[in-house]
């Protein structure tokens, strides 16, 4: 397989070590770039909150969607899937190897493989989205739970934007919302797909120490640096997970430690939600986070692999 027809995707739990590993993959290929499948890495400035790769971390390697959105601005995923497409064929194009990088399973996933996002009716999301706002977001996340359990299953009972465009999806196809999903069935022949395996008890204690790590970095003080940029009244980036709970902490809803403690609640139940997805994927080639040889293994079904599996 050339270079050109060759598309590396790493994926797995928050705090597997995927970032590193793709820089070390696109390293060894020389011509490799890293393209962001984090959607709140999307956003300038959530940097601390996001693990956001710095540039020392970055190695020289170029890295694609990063710091291209304000936080007051909100993308679709239909907006990222053209975004990344691009950077995808422009790096095919220079004969460069793509390493996708992310931990959405929606967003790895719209980018790879068949998926069509069905239209949209403002008036039926605006419809929707009033009645989120008068019923709040645990009811109509279990509106949702009745209607389609695996939508419900993938998305997170705080992400009250999903919870809209999943019930407006439904109403205007009269299916599922998970029906839109494609199979396993990538558009790219290159493809090879790379997870990290992390045993649970062992990602809960990384999790913890992320979060600690993070508070120690200046978490609190960055989305305060923030309240300026407008942070509070965006409709994304405000419900991003350690966000959301320091801005509970600065309305005084939540003490500090209660904000850190529900930011490390949230971000497990999240990281379990990604792990449960990525294993449905029959293309996935797991390999130990904690492997000594872990890149020599990622490289060689990189380059031992003539298509997807």
């Amino acid at each position: 397989m050339s270079s050109a027809d060759r598309m590396v995707a790493v994926v797995g739990p928050t705090a597997s070590g995927k970032s590193s590993l793709s820089v070390q993959i696109a390293s060894a290929f020389d011509a490799g770039e890293v393209i962001n499948a984090d959607s709140m890495q999307l956003y300038r400035g959530m940097d601390i909150g996001t693990a956001k790769p710095t540039e020392a971390e970055r190695h020289g390697i170029v890295h694609h969607l990063f710091d291209v959105l304000d936080v007051t601005e909100t993308a679709s995923v239909a907006d990222f899937q053209r975004w990344a497409r691009e950077a995808i064929n422009d790096c095919a194009s220079r004969g460069t190897t793509p390493v996708m990088v992310g931990g959405s399973s929606l967003y790895v996933r719209a980018v790879v493989d068949r998926l069509d996002f069905p239209g949209t009716d403002p008036a039926v999301r605006q419809r929707w989205a009033t009645e989120l706002a008068t019923r709040g977001a645990e009811a109509m996340h279990a509106e949702l739970a009745a209607r389609d359990p695996a939508a419900a299953a993938q998305i997170l009972p705080t992400n009250d934007r999903r919870i809209v465009r999943a019930l407006e999806v439904i109403e205007l196809t009269g299916q599922p919302f998970t029906a839109t999903m494609p199979g396993h069935d990538s558009i790219y022949d290159g493809l090879v797909m790379l997870g990290l395996d992390v045993p649970r008890d062992v990602l809960d204690a990384r999790l913890t120490a992320r979060v600690d790590q993070m508070w120690a970095d200046g978490f609190v003080d960055e989305v305060r640096s923030l309240l300026p940029h407008g942070i509070e009244d965006s409709l994304t980036a405000s419900r991003a997970i350690g966000y959301q709970q320091i801005l509970a902490m600065f309305r005084g809803e939540l003490s500090e430690d209660e904000a850190r403690e529900a930011t490390v609640t949230a971000t497990r139940k999240f990281a379990r939600r990604q792990d449960r997805l990525f294993h449905k994927d029959p293309r996935v080639h797991w390999l130990p986070y904690d492997a000594d040889d872990l890149i020599d293994r990622a490289l060689a079904i990189v380059s031992g692999h003539g298509g997807t599996q």
